[in-house]
């Protein structure tokens, strides 16, 4: 046993894209609801042809969030009928505006952060990139 600690060693376990993805779903979903009122199903379709299909998140991920939203205030749903069927219709409230600002903002200081990584821009100390 390595280094006397009484564990096997482990596999690595291979990384799921979802497991880069934290904070996104939230983020989408409040930037197209800005963008316009929308049921749940209406909304999945949404990320997937906004992001080209590289992105899509199946109704089991997003109506968690929506409730979840509409707990916090941050969307408000009412019962609207669309296409013939009653839906619950999502609208972003002025507290879910300041959030969908809030992590925006932190998204792309994130993502700033990785593409300089990624792009070797020389921001890294000596030693470690």
């Amino acid at each position: 046993m390595p280094l006397g600690l009484g564990y096997p060693p482990s596999m690595p376990t291979p990384r799921k894209e979802s497991d880069y993805l934290n904070g996104v779903p939230e983020l989408l979903m409040l930037r197209l609801l800005a963008r316009k009122p929308m049921h749940g199903y209406e909304l999945v379709q949404a990320i997937r042809f906004a992001t080209g299909g590289v992105v899509a998140f199946g109704e089991g991920c997003v109506y968690p969030i929506l409730h979840r939203l509409e707990e916090d205030g941050v969307l408000a749903g009412g019962r609207e009928s669309v296409g013939g069927r009653s839906r619950v219709v999502y609208r972003i409230t002025a507290a879910g505006r300041k959030r969908l600002q809030a992590s925006a903002s932190r998204w792309e200081t994130v993502a700033a952060a990785i593409a300089g990584v990624l792009g070797g821009d020389g921001h890294a100390a000596p030693g470690l990139a």
